[in-house]
């Protein structure tokens, strides 16, 4: 990225421009389209089935019918109306610190803006993020993803001694605002039981995680293992490489149940001949670059480096991540693993006057996320892990709150 002077970026969190910024290929299939036809989804238009189609060659087959939109909140606010509608049910399951979208309804879901503003609502049961490094089951425990799916079996179970029904647990496959988190392999599927036993359905949110960035596969919720399937699943940000594009993924079950109330789904510019035509690029952008691929080799590379820096640098509790979705949570002590925020803070401003584009999450913001778009190289990497390790090696040696972090000799 460059700024007004031209002054040259790397861009380590920009997961909006998910192929690079400007793509050459996106903003042409855009220019293209707009000089044809751009109007609403009333009118029939080839690009809306086309890229209905391409997208359910990369979802399991049950997931069949799509509904489009331009942002993510949209794609979540509809899918606890098609949960809601399906189930009967009005009540949701989320996950601590979790973000689901800035409408009205989301945030009644998002632990992280609720606790700041009107509170739980009844009608929201929260569940333990499943956190292995600061949670209540770390990496010793024999089966942390057994463990914290009975902590939302409990939260279920508490709902119903009240008399409420579950309609939907919403999660991000891989928490991001929770702290850069990778869920316990065989996690969502043992949540999904104790949900649909429950009569609810389960709902990914892919918004910040999907369309390749893992690496090892195309979407998020894949690793937790080719027996889980979601219900429904949610995306947005990166299909539309800063295009305002978003998508609902559900099966025909849940879509007829919605289509039975008889009170149709339209939105205007969501599924637009442009929209769609950019959608389509970005899926073409990523299979022709084989990006997918390249968050996987550069991600396992990056991973490798912090990882260097962590046996350096003790400030530096735990580095986690999949592809091109890496957490470095930084720690004042290593027994006690407490968020180094303030640390954390001073890092970042210091990488920004270094040219380099880095911020922080989790309920401490102290963990570094790495989400650069996916044309970010294996030279990048090396420059940025650079950059970090001399800021950090400076504050071991000038930042008075650094000094218990010291190498000991």
């Amino acid at each position: 990225m460059y700024d007004e002077q031209g002054t040259e970026y790397i861009d380590c969190i920009n997961n909006v421009a998910h192929v690079g910024h400007c793509h050459p290929l996106v903003v042409q299939a855009a220019h293209e389209q707009n000089q044809v036809l751009n109007t609403n989804s009333r009118y029939l238009h080839d690009n809306i089935v086309d890229y209905a189609q391409r997208l359910s060659e990369t979802l399991p087959e049950q997931l069949c019918v799509f509904y489009f939109l331009n942002s993510g909140s949209e794609a979540n606010d509809l899918a606890l109306r098609l949960a809601r509608h399906y189930t009967g049910h009005q009540d949701v399951v989320v996950l601590d610190h979790a973000y689901h979208g800035h409408l009205s309804s989301l945030i009644d879901i998002s632990p992280y803006k609720f606790r700041n503003l009107d509170g739980q609502k009844e009608w929201v049961h929260v569940a333990p993020l499943p956190d292995t490094y600061r949670g209540p089951y770390q990496e010793d425990h024999p089966n942390p993803a057994v463990a914290y799916a009975n902590e939302v079996k409990r939260v279920v179970s508490s709902a119903q001694e009240k008399g409420r029904k579950i309609a939907a647990f919403f999660a991000e496959s891989l928490p991001s605002v929770g702290g850069q988190i990778i869920p316990p392999a065989g996690y969502f599927s043992q949540v999904a039981e104790h949900i649909r036993r429950a009569g609810g359905l389960f709902v990914a949110d892919e918004i910040q995680v999907g369309f390749g960035r893992v690496g090892k596969h195309f979407w998020a919720f894949q690793l937790q293992g080719k027996d889980f399937i979601p219900d429904i699943v949610t995306m947005g940000k990166s299909i539309g490489n800063g295009h305002p594009v978003a998508c609902v993924a559900t099966t025909q079950p849940v879509a007829r149940a919605f289509e039975a109330t008889g009170v149709e789904y339209f939105n205007t510019f969501g599924g637009s001949p442009v929209s769609c035509a950019v959608g389509l690029a970005v899926l073409n952008v990523l299979e022709k670059e084989q990006l997918q691929a390249h968050a996987t080799s550069v991600g396992n590379f990056l991973m490798e480096l912090l990882g260097q820096q962590k046996i350096k640098h003790p400030i530096i509790g735990d580095v986690r991540g999949v592809g091109l979705f890496i957490g470095v949570d930084l720690i004042k002590d290593e027994a006690t693993r407490t968020p180094a925020t303030e640390e954390a803070a001073y890092l970042v401003s210091r990488l920004k006057e270094n040219y380099v584009l880095l911020s922080t999450d989790g309920p401490g913001r102290n963990i570094l996320k790495f989400k650069p778009p996916m044309c970010f190289s294996l030279d990048n990497a090396r420059h940025v892990v650079a950059k970090l390790d001399a800021i950090l090696t400076d504050m071991e040696e000038k930042v008075r709150s650094c000094e218990t972090l010291r190498l000991q000799p």
